[in-house]
């Protein structure tokens, strides 16, 4: 049985304009709404898988229906590449690196 904030896997049997659907286990599927893929504008649904394989967090349990509405925004420790690769990754680190420093040096 399934709770809300338990981090699930599952396999993506399908996408929509208005989401992915995932295939948890035997019993339960779920669904990762766009308003649950990122807090940025999220033009194509593609961009944010990867492989068939995908993480999520539940964020509500049906078990009636054996249905999760399931989330991955703000996964800790996942790192999705999408068509622009990492670049904003290479443009920022730096920055972000001497600015986290300073903030350090200053406490």
């Amino acid at each position: 049985m399934y709770k809300v904030d338990d981090i699930v896997s599952g396999k993506v049997t399908g996408t929509q304009k208005y989401g992915i659907f995932v295939k948890v286990d035997q019993e339960y599927s779920g669904l990762i709404h766009i308003s649950e893929i990122s807090n940025s504008y999220v033009k194509n649904i593609n961009d944010y898988i990867n492989s068939e394989d995908i993480k999520a967090r539940v964020i509500e349990v049906n078990d009636q229906t054996k249905h999760l509405k399931l989330s991955i925004k703000n996964l800790d420790n996942e790192f999705r590449e999408t068509k622009n690769g990492f670049k904003t990754l290479k443009a920022n680190l730096k920055p972000w690196i001497e600015e986290k420093l300073k903030e350090i040096n200053n406490h």
